[in-house]
């Protein structure tokens, strides 16, 4: 884990002139109100899309042929319906990620025939809850969108014209992916999300002079509230927390028996996984499963110690239907080993981040850490690290990295929206 405290020091007088006349501020603040959704969704890549009746190797395969952490899903088929046709009812109904695949294979009654638990409808990994994806006009306004995430939409779906006089090469590229372009009536679909919003924000921050100075603090925006899970539990008895979080677009995190924040078990970490993790997820405590996807592939000796455990549990299947990729090469599960992993030491750098030593960690790709900052920090310094980081959300700890809580996208939002209506 990577502890990178934030300093709440820094001068922001060059973002907040104060020689700024008022009646500039009030143009400005009218010409943000008149942003559309369609304004932000330029140059963002356009949705590729899954038919609801897909299965769930159909979702993997889509996953992997694509950079995208999620694929969204439609209650029609793009690939095989007439896309001049209308039809209102063609809708996004949700979205699938890796996770969501790698928590169903984790289901006891999945566990001894993952092949065959990939050939279940992927309608049975849409999510309960209602309302995380929303269909939106590329007019709404950028209040409405806002209000639409603070009701708990993760993804608006936005439509957007579509580019037929495109270059060759992009055309090429649609042609060849497994994944058919999401093209209905002439138009194709982007995704608008919270960090898109919250970097559109940042663009404009001075017009919310002074609040993105103030303190997380001060602004009662940190959230005791947490999700957590202790250093030695079962990896697996984390899965029900990482299901909220992953509504919540947020992270559980990893404490030790003093509640020191060890490290994090995000639903971003593990999206840039595979399917084989859920191998380690039923076997490993959370602070193996720490070391298992703090690299590249995991250690040579963390996949004997999971392959072991699985037979002891007789899942023989998982052996023959996983294959892992280590970190210093591909493994087969072939091998058996009853060794403990050590658990880790902690450090203190000199660039002040706090971790976990490992002798792999030059060949990380998506680490562990917990992105941190202090009840101290401002606003906008606490924005600009969690933009910066591609997360919704940053720990909040003390000196002695005991964790204060959290402060998320979600309640940032909440303090510019309350401004942005002062505005109006």
């Amino acid at each position: 884990m990577y502890i990178i405290p934030l300093s709440s020091s820094v001068s922001f007088s060059i973002l907040y002139p104060k020689s700024t006349p008022f009646w500039l501020c009030i143009c400005m603040a009218a010409r943000l109100l008149a942003f559309e959704v369609a304004d932000l969704c330029l140059g963002k890549p356009p949705l590729r899309s899954l038919s609801v009746s897909a299965t769930i190797g159909d979702a993997l395969a889509a996953l992997k042929a694509t950079e995208d952490n999620s694929v969204s899903v439609w209650n029609c088929d793009h690939s095989k319906r007439d896309l001049n046709a209308g039809d209102e009812n063609c809708l996004c109904v949700g979205k699938i990620c890796m996770v969501d695949i790698i928590f169903y294979l984790c289901k006891e009654e999945n566990l001894s025939s993952p092949t065959l638990a990939l050939k279940s409808p992927v309608s049975v990994l849409l999510s309960k809850f209602k309302g995380l994806v929303r269909h939106v006009e590329a007019s709404s306004s950028l209040l409405e969108a806002i209000d639409l995430i603070l009701q708990g939409a993760q993804n608006l779906v936005v439509p957007i014209k579509s580019n037929n006089s495109g270059n060759s090469k992009r055309k090429q590229l649609l042609k060849s992916s497994s994944m058919s372009p999401t093209v209905h009536n002439g138009l194709e679909f982007c995704w608008l999300t919270q960090e898109d919003i919250m970097r559109f924000l940042l663009n404009s921050i001075s017009l919310f002079s002074p609040i993105p100075t103030l303190s997380i603090e001060a602004l009662g925006i940190i959230s005791p509230e947490f999700l957590a899970v202790g250093y030695h539990s079962l990896a697996s008895s984390a899965i029900g927390a990482l299901s909220q979080s992953l509504v919540d677009q947020t992270s559980v995190a990893v404490i030790d028996d003093d509640g020191t924040l060890i490290g994090e078990i995000s639903p971003f970490a593990l999206a840039c996984c595979d399917e084989t993790l859920a191998a380690a997820m039923t076997t490993l405590s959370a602070g193996d499963l720490l070391a298992y996807i703090d690299c590249g592939g995991p250690p040579e000796e963390i996949v004997r110690v999971v392959e072991a455990r699985l037979k002891e549990r007789n899942l023989e299947n998982m052996l023959e239907d996983f294959v892992i990729e280590s970190s210093s090469s591909t493994t087969l599960f072939s091998s058996s080993s009853d060794e403990e992993l050590p658990s880790p030491t902690r450090t203190l750098s000199r660039s002040g981040r706090y971790g976990r030593s490992t002798s792999y960690s030059a060949r990380m790709v998506r680490r562990a850490e917990a992105i941190v900052c202090h009840p101290g920090s401002s606003l906008v310094a606490v924005m600009i690290q969690a933009i910066a980081h591609r997360v919704n959300y940053i720990w909040v700890i003390e000196d002695d990295c005991s964790v204060v809580g959290i402060v998320t996208f979600a309640t940032m939002l909440e303090v510019f929206r309350e401004k942005l209506e002062s505005m109006i």
